[in-house]
């Protein structure tokens, strides 16, 4: 039975022989210590050269593929491979763990690089996306996260100068990245014409933006900013034929640079990376061909090289031309041959590099190295060490003399490969095994002569071995037999009695009773890929495919013995042997090319004391006791067998909720909302629980500082009062409880549940309120809390598979730290009161001790030694010095631990030591024997016992002891008491001299569905499946008065009418009937298999006694004569409930398949009734949950949920149901119709399996099933009257789901908003409906006489564009000279290039779907606002606008942070698919932080907390998530769906940092963030006279918890707290869409939709309670004025209208001022520059058209015309105006006055474009109808139509007149431009004629000359407009992106050069230059914004 424990000898890794160089680069640095650091397969490697030793570093669990120094250079950072991989911090000197961090990514971490501050980590995953993190990694914490590129990225760097910045390079780019708050935003470097797009292969920053980078083809590339400066030719590489010589690895210090790459060649240059020197390490002394450096290094006169090889050289930088190579290892290729010198301390290895290798074990060097020919698979040494046999991959095998590695003999007779050999023990024979299955026998004397062969196995040999005598070889192979031979002939030995004894020289085989422990219980073969036994010793040591290394006892006979195992090999440890002395173990890894040493520590040594080696703490890497079923421990106590198989897991958890909340509101919508029944106005209140949770949890009883007792039972956290016999509950969970802890210095505690993402709670005990709600981490439930000693943090611990464990701060709500526990039970947690950031975990068979590491845990196991066995830990205590501990071990002893060493044990308990409690001066224990032990502080003596015994209880005890002795689960001490918690669920309190008192009581472990109510007094009776029947006091006493334990658990009981007899349905189907008061028995029956599952006494004088039974049938008694006197059958499913009549004559019965059926008692006939009868029906109970008198009670998703329990008061007025959710629900009775509303009650967890009300209606009983609790609520009637004084009910219900009460009430504007779609620019389409194909997609035709110049006879259309060389202007062709493309309007200066374009001013503001994004800055001289994606600051003392331009989209919301520590910082958020919000200073415009938002279409409103610090977000997408922001880290706080429905507006109470208030279409929600998350409360509208949930468009807070918001009928709503206060009737007569709070005075104001009266106004100022106003009046001159946003400044008030109107009103003259003038909403299709003057015209589809001045930056006149205007245009003298409406009329206006002078309407579809002729007799104008008319205005007004030009295929877009006035060039819907003569309207097809044209404007987008405009992606989205400038050198273009560009004129080469600028919306609708090319205009399709933008 030896193998039943591991063996007491260990492993400890001594050597590695190698260096990774395939496949990573970077990987080798001098550390601070002048030490090597790099890795090889799974080990961190630090190699001192001087004293030629290594330490290792072991804390991954798979290879390692990339490494970082520390600039410090002490601490590094390894990556790994894996489905989990994860990133370790950790010092090279002590080679301990400082940080772990996990949870970044997948797959794998390819690169990482420290910041220059060494504060920072960046990482790139080898995922899909190769995702770039940023770690604080001190904390563990993710900063940023970003996918990184589409494909692989190769290294990443920091630059030292600019903290913020990186760069990384990978496949064909490199990006510059920018960190900005938790944004890391790319731009992609542009190579240009100086260099080759390729791949850059290594990168490196330096001063002044320039950036060093090592390409695939050997050239340094040198970037300066995005751009590619200058390339350093050929750094690399073989002159003459171009040999691609990659550039692996650059290394930046002080000295400069040093590069190394694929030539094998090392070069130094300096900071300016000028070159230095070069040294070729191919021409060194160990040089060779193919040499190929992967990773270089340079510190002061030192360099490195690591190569592809694994081979590390060091070249002194005097000595360069000797380079000495330092490490070497196998390269490419598996590695399976290894063998021992059977003399000396040497080994052998073979690998598919095809090279043999000789180390020596004693100097851990390489001593020779013979290359071969093959790829060499198996070595074996002779008998006497002088030959070497070498088995090949092609089947041959050579034989070498190892002392000058000179061929002896080569033989092949084998095609497959030789996978082993060896000698016979006495040297004559060798034994050659091949992959064709064959074992051949060769004589060594006779030179190697086949003298046998083996042929009986089916597949690929594997291992071979001899016995001592030489007579008997074995073999295994692939098919896993074991086969055995006489040898030399190799004859098959059948008989197994011959080899029964033997005794074999090796051990290699992996099959054979002898080893069959090394292959686990229950499992096949795991491949085991080699082992080998040290006879001497007795172990066996295994290496396998999952990389590990373990050591048995050997022989080990059973199946799963015990081991322990190492890690270290990354995949495959192919092979295995002991050297010849027994010192040390080799193992050689297959993939990872390494051959690993190991030191044999036998257990000699190690019971000398604890080997306290530095890799003692990487639990993992030293020694793992084997994770097998542990079979040598006792069988596990049954309490604790019990305890490990409950399952938390649930069908539906209340996370669920919300889903099936979405769903039925669906089906809800379609009953209609007025149908569904009100909820009734009385509540239950919780008043007392009976039960404890004591089976499954423990330590979860606490006193509270104020001597209140804490614990829980079912969702329940309950505070009792000792003195009061009362108790308060906190109710904050929705599950399950399942642990506690209590805060060491406040009055805090902590409480964790079950849940698919199960929460803790820290809640204040004196208030019960929430103050952190921690989740996101553990799965299925949290099992174990406990708090620092200090009290910042918490650990907690999970139920899911890994035990996982959590350290939070849990103010913040963050994880500092998470690590996997143990995959067994954890049942304890503790923290160390010393030192705090240790901790220490037991449970089943184990103990930990932790340490913190960054965001991660690392531990050591608890060393049992020979001092105890491995033991199930039940608690666990620290002591008073820090490193000892205490431990309660299932078998009742106590276990003394120095960490992590066990001392000592001492016996204590019988049976497990459940609960432990530290005191000052000693311990308190309590085991499953009952008794309570006082120990002195070292477990010494114990000073005094207490047996838990009902003799012992004192009179004052408040119930009864079920059992002596009961298992104690929970001790705490406390105000000279000694607290303790049963497993029977009792609290007991025992005084210091003996005495205990019973405090409160429940049902043990198992359902409680039994529930009755007396019917006279305040007593009710209860029965569970834990066998047990209990009478109950509900009066004040609140006790268990009698108990009685039953032979069977039971269902269901029930009171006779007189109170006197008990009848209890049994789970067998029997039936007790006991006396009422003592509980002994008066009769039973039995006739039934099933459970009972309801039981009712007829009504008085209770005659007949029903039973109904789970068989499907009720049967009825007779009580007096205990006969049977009716069956009721019919039922086809179990029967749930039953009701008598209250004559007793009928039986209502209710089955499991939802039947609603009537009996006729006694007999038991089947009644069918009519629902009219039912009506009259009196009922003397109402417990059934069918019929139409109950339909509403069923929920929407009833299919998953049941409803389990209901019961009816006796006035008939409220019916309370118990469902499968946990809820308690309460109805108004009848509850008529479907889905009635109701008041709900969370309370129990998982299901209320009965109610039942008390005699006299004034409380509820329910009981729950798992969670044994027997709760009861007081009956609380009516609303609370008096609410500005009364305070609020402590627990409200929750309301039915979802209060879609009547419709919140209808305005145009909201319900337009409230569908608004909010698509990003990316999905931005064409405005238009074009057809055909674009103009860059045409195919050019050549016309006969073109021969230099080609004009491309094509359409045209647009987006974003590389840059291409500048146009020139086309070349002179040998026909007449080509004439000007464009008349040269007088632009008197010289011929103006325009180079640049900055925005100057804007005319727009967004009034139509925002609000409240309108601010006073710096004391109301500045104000801000956005329009488009533009945020803009208007100086109101000189008018001047500046911008904020950094927004990709359009901005949807602004707010100003209020607390002066911010001043002027700003926040805007944009739409986007993942939209940001930027947080920015006003003055300096400085971007401060930018927030990457889960909002998943934009951000619909931003706010600021009261000290500045938080942001709050809301997404306007369907789940309306809110977010928090910590916006300077630009953490994310939390995040949580805010409602179905849109929210308009979230604000944080100007007082606070953690109360917010959401408002949106019918909803208020009051909302709390705790710690890291988000809790609300809905607002309780309640009686208040006309109040009812309506839309809320608005929010304004007042003292004392008051909150105002503005709803959509025009009132304003009055709230404390959440409950509705009042109302503020009609405050508007429209809705209220802004409220602006003063901070200063706490005025309020207002501002909605209001038509303008003497009275009323549409902003109003109000007093801090809203109880006195003043209207202010505006004067727009507007029928109907809609405020959208205002904001309060000193004396004025800033308002912005619907219509995109910013207006200042004084608060002492109320005489408003109109500051800012924007077209209102629709777009701006129409615009028009003046001739001569520097004005411009807009027409939009506000049906407006409107004069601005581009000099003063002001509206100068606005004409109404009637119907949207969508195109203007000036006669060349600017005298006439002519404007097209969208009707098909047009208007002739004089433009000084903008008096009518003609209208128009000769079309029904709107006008496109209007022309004036230059000579100013035609008007040309173009419609939607595919025409253009021309009319002659020289007759004056009556404007004569002298043709149509109608050939035209497709709708206008734009009209140009050639100077001349002779022609008119149209562009139109289809890409196709024409050019018609005028007036004839003749169509001109001569190619040569239109090119000689001169035209007066140009404003196509179509045509030769402006082919460069269209962009390359131009799918979707078109070029809208184009204008050339009056100087006809530049084209300006606007797009369906929102984009302005400006080229060159003419345009013609495609995809031209250009510049773009940003700041408009989608839809550029118009552009223009003005007259002398000052100023382009720009004007917006959706921003219904003017741009002006001022040339340089």
């Amino acid at each position: 039975m030896s193998d039943r424990t591991a063996p007491g000898c260990r492993l400890r890794l001594d050597w590695v022989y190698g260096y990774r160089g395939h496949q990573c680069r970077n990987n080798l640095f001098y550390t601070a210590g002048k030490e090597l650091v790099y890795f090889v397969a799974g080990v961190g490697v630090v190699y001192n050269t001087r004293e030629h030793s290594q330490r290792f570093y072991l804390g991954h669990n798979d290879d390692i593929i990339s490494l970082a120094l520390h600039p410090e250079r002490s601490l590094v950072a390894t990556g790994q491979v894996g489905k989990d991989p994860y990133v370790c911090v950790w010092d090279s000197f002590t080679v301990q763990t400082v940080s772990l961090l996990r949870d970044g990514h997948t797959h794998g971490i390819a690169c990482l690089a420290f910041s220059a501050d060494g504060q920072r980590l960046s990482s790139v995953g080898l995922d899909a996306k190769n995702t770039v993190c940023i770690w604080e990694w001190k904390k563990g914490k993710i900063l940023a996260t970003a996918s990184g590129h589409s494909d692989r990225i190769f290294d990443i760097c920091w630059d030292p100068f600019q903290q913020n910045r990186l760069v990384s390079c990978g496949v064909k780019h490199i990006k510059f990245w920018s960190l900005c708050g938790n944004a890391l935003s790319p731009k992609r470097g542009i190579f240009g014409k100086t260099g080759d797009l390729q791949t850059i292969l290594c990168v490196a920053s330096a001063k002044d933006d320039i950036t060093y980078s090592g390409a695939l083809n050997g050239d340094i590339y040198v970037w300066k900013g995005l751009n590619l400066m200058r390339t350093v030719q050929s750094a690399h590489g073989v002159s003459g034929p171009p040999v691609q010589a990659g550039i692996f690895s650059m290394y930046s210090c002080e000295e400069g640079f040093a590069t190394g790459g694929r030539d094998g060649c090392i070069r130094l240059w300096d900071v300016d990376f000028k070159p230095i020197t070069k040294i070729d390490l191919r021409e060194a002394e160990q040089g060779y061909k193919g040499l190929s450096i992967r990773s270089v290094c340079w510190r002061a006169d030192r360099i490195l090289a690591g190569t592809q090889d694994s081979e590390i050289f060091e070249v002194m930088v005097r000595e360069r031309d000797k380079p000495l190579l330092i490490m070497q290892g196998h390269s490419e290729g598996e590695l399976w041959a290894l063998d021992a010198h059977p003399k000396k301390p040497l080994a052998v290895t073979g690998s598919d590099d095809r090279s043999v290798r000789l180390w020596s074990l004693a100097d851990h060097a390489l001593i020779a190295r013979c290359n071969m020919e093959e790829a060499v698979r198996s070595v074996a040494f002779s008998l006497d060490g002088s030959q070497l046999a070498l088995g090949m991959k092609d089947g041959s095998f050579t034989v070498l003399r190892v002392r000058d590695m000179t061929e002896v003999v080569h033989i092949k007779d084998r095609k497959e490969v030789i996978h082993e050999m060896k000698f016979s023990p006495d040297g004559t024979y060798l034994a050659v095994g091949s992959n064709d299955g064959l074992v051949d026998i060769y004589a060594v004397a006779q030179r190697y002569k086949k003298v046998g062969e083996c042929s009986k196995s089916s597949s690929f040999i594997t291992h071979l071995d001899w016995s001592v005598d030489g007579k008997i070889l074995q073999s295994n192979d692939g098919a896993g037999e074991r086969l055995f031979y006489r040898m030399p002939m190799g004859k098959p030995i059948i008989n197994k009695e011959e080899v029964k004894g033997q005794r074999w020289a090796s051990w290699s085989s992996v099959l054979g009773s002898e080893v069959s422990g090394i292959w686990p219980k229950y499992s096949d073969s795991t491949a085991i890929n080699a082992v080998d036994a040290s006879l001497a010793a007795a172990v066996l040591v295994t290496g396998d495919d999952l990389g590990l290394v373990k050591l048995y006892r050997f022989p080990c006979l059973r199946k799963g013995a015990k081991f322990r195992k190492y890690i270290g090999h990354s995949a495959h440890v192919t092979n295995v042997r002991w050297s010849s002395d027994q010192q040390y173990v080799l193992t050689t890894g297959g993939a990872d090319h390494a051959l690993f040493q190991w030191r044999f520590l036998p257990e000699e040594v190690m019971n000398g004391g604890v080997d306290v080696n530095t890799q003692e703490t990487h639990g993992d890497s030293n020694s793992e006791e084997s994770d097998s079923d542990v079979s040598d421990v006792p069988e596990l106590d049954s309490d604790i067998e019990q305890e490990t198989q409950i399952n938390y897991e649930r069908q539906v958890y209340k996370e669920d909720l919300h889903q099936l909340r979405q769903q039925s509101r669906e089906k809800k919508q379609q009953v209609g909302s007025l149908k569904r029944q009100r909820a009734p106005d009385q509540g239950l209140r919780l008043q007392f629980v009976h039960g404890y949770r004591g089976y499954d949890c423990r330590n979860n009883l606490f006193y509270t500082q104020s001597g209140e007792v804490v614990y829980h039972v079912a969702a329940v956290a309950v505070v009792y009062n000792r003195q009061l016999h009362s108790q308060r509950f906190y109710l904050g969970h929705d599950d399950d409880i399942l642990s506690l802890s209590v805060h060491p210095l406040k009055d805090y505690a902590a409480t964790g549940q079950v849940g698919r993402d199960p929460a803790v709670h820290v809640w204040d005990v004196q208030t019960l309120k929430c103050l952190s709600l921690l989740r996101g981490h553990h799965q299925r439930g949290v099992c174990a809390l406990d708090f620092s000693a200090d009290g910042k943090t918490l650990v907690s611990v999970g139920v899911d598979e890994g035990h996982s464990m959590v350290v939070w701060d849990w103010k913040r709500g963050e994880k500092l730290a998470t690590a996997r526990g143990h995959k067994e039970k954890i049942f304890v947690v503790r923290t160390n009161p010393m030192v705090m950031d240790r901790l220490v975990t037991v449970g089943i068979k184990h103990i930990r001790f932790w340490q913190h590491a960054g965001g991660g845990l690392t531990f050591r196991r608890g060393a049992f030694r020979s001092v105890g066995r491995p033991e199930t830990m039940m608690s666990v205590c620290y002591g008073r010095s820090e490193a000892l501990v205490f431990s309660g071990a299932a078998t009742g002893d106590v276990y003394i631990w120095k960490e992590p060493v066990l001392l000592k044990t001492v016996k204590a308990h019988d049976g497990p030591v459940f609960a432990m409690f530290s005191l000052d001066k000693g311990f308190v224990t309590g085991g499953k024997d009952g008794v309570v032990e006082l120990w002195d502080d070292m477990f010494e003596r114990c000073l005094k016992t207490y047996a838990i015994k009902r003799t012992s209880l004192s009179p004052g005890s408040k119930g009864l002891l079920l059992e002596d002795n009961p298992s104690i689960r929970a001790i705490s001490l406390g105000h000279g008491h000694i607290l303790v918690g049963t497993k029977n669920g009792e609290v007991l309190e025992i005084d210091k001299t003996g005495p205990m008192t019973l405090l409160v009581q429940g049902h043990m472990e198992g359902e409680v569905w039994g529930l009755a109510a007396h019917p006279l007094l305040p007593v009710c009776v209860t029965v569970s499946d834990d066998k047990t029947l209990r009478l109950w006091e509900t009066s004040a006493n609140h006790r268990m008065v009698a108990v009685r334990k039953l032979k069977r658990g039971g269902r269901c009981c029930s009171f006779s009418p007189d109170g006197k007899a008990l009848a209890v349905g049994l789970s067998d189907g029997g039936v007790l009937v006991v006396n009422a008061d003592t509980l002994e028995d008066l009769l039973s029956f039995h006739h039934r298999r099933d459970a009972v599952s309801d039981i009712r006494f007829s009504p008085d004088p209770g005659k007949y006694l029903a039973v109904a039974s789970h068989d499907s049938f009720v049967d009825i008694y007779n009580v007096l004569s205990t006969k049977r006197v009716g069956i009721c059958k019919g039922a086809s499913s179990y029967i749930t409930h039953i009701d008598w009549d209250a004559r007793g004559k009928l039986l209502q019965v209710n089955t499991g398949a939802k039947e609603q059926l009537f009996f006729e008692a006694p007999r038991g006939r089947r009644q069918s009734i009519q629902n009219s009868e039912l009506e009259r029906t009196e009922w003397s109970s109402w417990t059934c949950v069918l019929g139409s008198s109950c339909e509403g009670i069923w929920p929407t998703h009833s299919d998953i949920t049941d409803v389990n329990a209901a019961s009816l008061t006796r006035d008939r007025t409220l019916l309370a149901t118990g469902d499968d959710f946990g809820f308690l629900k309460v109805f108004s009775y009848p509850v008529r119709g479907q889905y009635a509303r109701f008041k709900r009650y969370v309370g129990h967890s998982s299901q209320v399996t009965n109610a039942r009300w008390a005699q006299d209606d004034s409380a509820l009983l329910t009981v729950g099933g798992a969670d044994t609790a027997l709760m009861i609520w007081a009956r609380e009637r009516g609303g609370w009257t008096n609410r500005e004084l009364d305070p609020p009910p402590a627990v409200d219900s929750e309301e039915s789901e979802d209060d879609v009460e009547e419709d919140g009430g209808y305005d145009s504007d909201v319900a337009r908003e409230k569908t608004v779609d909010y698509v990003s620019k990316m999905y931005a389409v064409s405005i238009r409906e074009m057809r055909g194909s674009k103009p860059h997609q045409q195919q050019k035709e050549l016309s006969a006489e073109e021969s230099c110049y080609c004009s491309c006879k094509s359409d045209l259309y647009l987006n974003s564009v590389p840059l291409l060389s500048r146009g020139s202007r086309p070349p002179v062709s040998r026909a007449a000279p080509q004439p000007e493309k464009l008349q040269k309007n007088n632009v008197s200066k010289k011929k103006r290039l325009v180079e640049d374009l900055v925005l100057d001013h804007v005319f727009g503001f967004r009034g139509f779907d925002c609000r409240n994004n309108l601010h006073y800055l710096n004391d109301g001289s500045d104000i801000v606002y956005h329009t488009a994606a533009t945020a803009i600051v208007h100086s109101l003392s000189n008018g001047t606008q500046s911008f904020y331009l950094e927004h990709t989209d359009d901005i949807l919301c602004l707010t100003v942070n209020q607390h002066p520590k911010y001043k002027n910082v700003i926040a805007t958020g944009q739409i986007g698919t993942n939209p940001s919000i930027h947080v920015w200073d006003a003055m300096s415009k400085q971007t401060l932080s930018i927030l990457r938002s889960p909002h998943t279409k934009g951000v619909g409103y931003v706010n600021f907390s009261a000290t500045g610090k938080l942001l709050l977000s809301v997404g306007v997408e369907p789940e309306h998530t809110i977010t928090v922001w910590r916006w300077q880290e630009g953490s994310r706080l939390c995040s949580k769906a805010g409602h179905p429905d849109r929210i308009f507006m979230v604000e944080f109470r100007p007082d606070s940092d953690s109360q917010f208030v959401s408002v949106g279409i019918k909803h208020v929600k009051f909302w709390t963030l705790a710690g890291g998350a988000l809790m609300y409360r809905k607002g309780v509208v309640g009686t208040v006279e006309d109040g009812r949930m309506q839309t809320m468009l608005s929010v304004a807070f007042g003292a004392n918890n008051l909150t105002f918001t503005g709803a959509i009928n025009g009132d304003v709503y009055v709230w404390r707290d959440h409950f509705l206060l009042r109302v503020v009737a009609k405050a508007h007569t429209g809705p209220v869409f802004a409220m602006y709070t003063t901070l200063r005075d706490g005025l309020i104001v207002t501002g909605g939709k209001e038509r303008p009266t003497k009275e009323g106004g549409a902003v109003k100022l109000w007093d801090q309670e809203m109880k006195r106003c003043r209207a202010f009046q505006l004067e727009t001159g507007q029928q109907v004025e809609c405020v959208r946003s205002v904001c309060r400044g000193k004396g004025k008030i800033l308002v912005g209208t619907k219509d995109g109107e910013i207006l200042e009103v004084g608060e002492k003259n109320a005489a408003s001022n109109l500051l800012l003038d924007s077209h209102a909403r629709g777009g701006i299709w129409g615009l028009a520059a003046h001739p001569v003057k520097e004005l411009c015209i807009t027409a939009s589809d506000d049906a407006t058209i409107r004069l601005w001045d581009l000099s003063d930056k002001k509206l100068l006149n606005k004409v109404c015309v009637s119907h949207a205007a969508r195109c203007v245009s000036y006669s060349s003298d600017g005298e006439m105006l002519g404007v097209g409406m969208k009707n098909g009329e047009f208007l002739l206006l004089l433009s000084n006055s903008l008096k009518m002078w003609a209208k128009k309407r000769d079309r029904c579809a709107s006008l496109q474009d209007l022309r004036f002729s230059p000579d100013r007799r035609l008007l040309a104008v173009g419609s939607v109808e595919n025409t253009v008319d021309v009319y002659d205005m020289s007759g004056g007004p009556s404007l004569n139509r002298l043709v149509y030009c109608s050939d035209v295929p497709a709708f206008i877009l734009q009209l140009d007149f050639s100077a001349d006035s002779c022609y008119i060039q149209v562009s139109t819907g289809a890409y196709k431009r024409l050019v018609f003569e005028v007036p004839s309207g003749k169509l001109l097809s001569d190619q040569n004629t239109i090119d000689r044209i001169t035209w007066a404007t140009w404003t196509s987008i179509l045509g030769d000359e402006v082919l460069g405009i269209w962009p390359r992606n131009a799918d979707k989205a078109d070029v809208i407009c184009a204008c050339v400038s009056h100087a006809g050198l530049n084209v300006v273009s606007g797009d369906d992106f929102g984009l302005v560009k400006l080229f060159d004129f003419p345009c013609m080469e495609k995809f031209a050069k250009h510049k773009r600028y940003l700041g408009h919306s989608p839809h550029v609708t118009q552009i223009r230059f003005s007259h002398n090319d000052e100023y382009v205009i720009s004007t917006g399709g959706d921003d219904c914004s003017v741009f002006v933008w001022k040339c340089l």
